[in-house]
């Protein structure tokens, strides 16, 4: 991808974004003309190859414009995220004409969402009840999914349910009949991101809403989504670090105690030592994933874990650090290091919660043949 190219998104960005999150944090509530906006450029889900609209971005570039989202506006970073999975998901898992139709419309200015967690099924996937059955013709969808980000703006939906021996994925278009979208109320942290609970309710869907066309393997399937989502969650703390760090190192210049600004002052100065320490910790570690994503190494899904779980921790503690720094400035409904303090925690617990992450991880120190 060309510098100018990344640096025009970035520009774009910015221009959009303004200094509208914490209006948009406050209301909970994402502009629509600026999803759509966001969305027909292309930008929602850089990642999408440029036959089908998208920017053709590779991972490492996505990552580095999702850091930048991130740093301005976690609730639009989350809708960006739920939007690369559904659209990787439909890229791995569709044929030709299902990419060409819709990933067609995901860089067009429409918005999709992902359905994992259930009820009775959040961590333990394996546990999912929404089922997928044939009627002639048709599918016939029934089940319920909770948490769903970007839900409440979503025009399709990718929806996993059991399926006949295996599992499936379908993309549901939100307006069919008996789909019904809750909007969860006051969430603690990207309240704007659209977070909703859906129902579905016999919904019958074409047969070309089945990706790829079978059963398949329920762990497959959602490893082919999860591994996406965690390096895009991952670099959006990276991005939550470095607007806590900006944040931290502007007020410690200009506030001053006991005469002289809070930088000159040791402990203050250890805080922000900390927030660059791990601002650095979480980029190399997405850098990492994205190379091993481009580059296609077998231990991308393994590296995935490790960058969504080393960056969902530096954030939370980082964001209570920039808290710490900023004191009663920070403490603002709100504001950057506010809204940062509730998101971060937000991370560790999405797209696989940080025990799950530790469980996989050692699972594969376990099965490494490490020599001394």
């Amino acid at each position: 991808m060309a510098s100018d190219s990344f640096a025009e998104a970035c520009e774009i960005v910015d221009s959009i974004v303004g200094d509208q999150a914490e209006s948009w944090d406050l209301a909970g509530l994402l502009p629509s003309r600026v999803l759509a906006d966001l969305g027909g450029r292309g930008l929602l889900c850089p990642q999408v190859p440029e036959t089908y609209g998208g920017l053709g971005f590779d991972s490492s570039s996505t990552g580095r414009l999702t850091a930048h989202v991130g740093a301005r506006c976690s609730s639009l970073r989350s809708v960006m995220t739920s939007q690369g999975m559904a659209a990787w998901t439909i890229q791995r898992l569709g044929d030709m004409a299902q990419r060409h139709a819709y990933l067609s419309e995901l860089t067009a200015g429409k918005v999709a969402a992902v359905g994992f967690s259930e009820p009775d099924a959040g961590s333990d996937l394996s546990a999912i009840t929404t089922r997928i059955k044939r009627d002639g013709d048709h599918l016939v969808l029934s089940g319920s999914k909770v948490w769903v980000t970007a839900a409440d703006y979503a025009d399709l939906l990718v929806v996993f349910g059991q399926f006949g021996d295996g599992a499936a994925a379908v993309v549901v278009p939100t307006a069919s009949p008996g789909v019904t979208v809750t909007k969860v109320a006051d969430p603690l942290g990207c309240r704007a991101a659209g977070h909703a609970d859906v129902e579905f309710d016999s919904v019958r869907l074409t047969e070309n809403s089945l990706l790829g066309g079978s059963a398949q393997s329920l762990q497959l399937l959602v490893t082919t989504a999860l591994t996406y989502g965690r390096l895009s969650v991952a670099w959006g703390c990276v991005g939550i670090l470095r607007s806590c760090l900006a944040e931290a190192t502007r007020h410690a210049r200009t506030r001053e105690q006991f005469g002289k600004p809070l930088a000159q002052h040791q402990l203050t100065a250890r805080n922000v030592a900390e927030l660059l320490t791990a601002e650095h910790i979480a980029t190399r570690s997405c850098e990492y994933a994205s190379q091993c994503w481009d580059a296609k190494r077998p231990e991308m899904v393994t590296a995935a874990v490790m960058a969504k779980y080393v960056s969902a921790q530096h954030a939370v503690r980082g964001a209570a650090t920039a808290v710490q720094v900023l004191a009663s400035a920070g403490a603002r409904d709100g504001r950057p290091v506010a809204r940062a303090y509730r998101d971060a925690k937000l991370m560790e617990i999405i797209e696989g919660s940080s025990e799950i992450c530790q469980l996989i991880l050692a699972e594969q120190a376990f099965n490494a043949s490490y020599q001394v």
